[in-house]
């Protein structure tokens, strides 16, 4: 299993001291690769920002291979749900990929030998070491995402946050990131959270239900149970011929779950930043 790359022990966090989530008790090892599913507004990223340290504890805490999160920030790489840039700016690949190495190199002038060698490995993990010159917002949004994943593991991190790193990307990529993220796997932790149940599933070693409170049985197993404690009412689970599982559709229901596993609109917390979250 390896050292614990995250501990969390009856974690309250949220904003302007109102809760938005409660009771955490989380563990995932530096091998661990955990996702969590979970309705909208449940709290999935604020689960996230406190892991981060961008979101303080309002009780409980979190370590991260032993130490606050603040002090353990330059271990931990996050891909956001939906990275804001301007399609127009004129800043290539190489140039993204070289700014995650401002977490070790903070403000000072100029590159290292270390910061180029890193960006050219983080590349090549994430097979875009090709289109290094290529100006961001000429590549696809499955070519992107993978720019950023190289983005927040070149400071060498060894944990790896992702908030529906598919959201935004054509089906067709959708299974080739979850591929990349099993081999990175090999050599970090990775905590995932997303709406695509069906192809997470038969990835990740963990999964977890947030819906304020957290719901896991510390396996990859998907159990109805669970999803009914998280979503709050009845949920069928079928399971296929090919290894995925989804939600069937139900009536009368405030979850949005569709018959692919997926959610109706996207995550309320996203439109809730700084105001607490919606849903």
């Amino acid at each position: 299993m390896g050292d614990l790359a995250i501990e969390i022990r009856e974690l309250s966090a949220g904003y302007g001291g109102t809760p938005v989530i409660e009771g955490i008790d989380l563990q995932v090892h530096a091998d661990g690769y955990l996702g969590i599913i979970g309705p909208n507004g449940g709290g999935k990223t604020t689960l996230l920002k406190s892991i981060l340290g961008l979101v303080p504890p309002l009780s409980g805490s979190i370590r991260i291979f032993g130490r606050e999160p603040t002090a353990s920030r330059v271990d931990v790489g996050y891909v956001p749900q939906y990275p804001e840039f301007d399609p127009a700016f004129p800043i290539s690949v190489w140039d993204v990929v070289l700014m995650g190495r401002r977490a070790r190199r903070g403000i000072a002038p100029g590159w290292r030998p270390e910061d180029r060698s890193a960006a050219e490995r983080a590349l090549e993990q994430v097979g875009m070491a090709d289109l290094r010159g290529e100006r961001i917002g000429d590549l696809s949004g499955g070519q992107r995402q993978r720019i950023y994943i190289a983005r927040a593991l070149v400071a060498n991190a060894r944990i790896l946050l992702l908030d529906e790193p598919t959201a935004s990307v054509d089906s067709r990529f959708q299974e080739s990131i979850y591929g990349l993220l099993s081999e990175l796997n090999h050599d970090v932790a990775i905590v995932l959270v997303t709406h695509d149940v069906g192809v997470m599933s038969s990835h990740v070693k963990q999964i977890a239900c947030l819906n304020h409170r957290l719901f896991t049985h510390g396996d990859q197993m998907l159990t109805a149970e669970m999803l009914e404690q998280a979503y709050g009412c009845p949920v069928d689970l079928i399971a296929h011929g090919v290894p995925h599982r989804v939600l069937a559709h139900h009536e009368g229901d405030s979850c949005g779950i569709d018959c692919q596993g997926e959610h109706a609109g996207n995550d309320g917390e996203e439109q809730g930043q700084g105001q607490g979250e919606g849903g």
